[in-house]
């Protein structure tokens, strides 16, 4: 018999749940790095962000009519 197919997460699913996790479990010491993490994929998201809009702006420099 065949083995289940594994169940995909959606985009951005674990994310949540983390955001839901209860941190009365966690030390001082994991929170604080939890909050490293954070800090370092919120930076990796700006860096993003930024890329994706200097692409933009390119394209629309490239794309848009020139002004007389």
């Amino acid at each position: 018999m065949d083995e289940p197919a594994d169940v995909r997460v959606g985009r951005g699913q674990r994310l949540i749940e983390a955001c839901r996790e209860d941190l009365d479990l966690y030390a001082v010491s994991e929170l604080e790095e939890r909050l490293e993490i954070l800090a370092s994929e919120r930076a990796r998201v700006q860096a993003q962000i930024e890329k994706k809009l200097s692409g933009r702006a390119a394209a629309d420099a490239l794309f848009s009519p020139r002004a007389n």
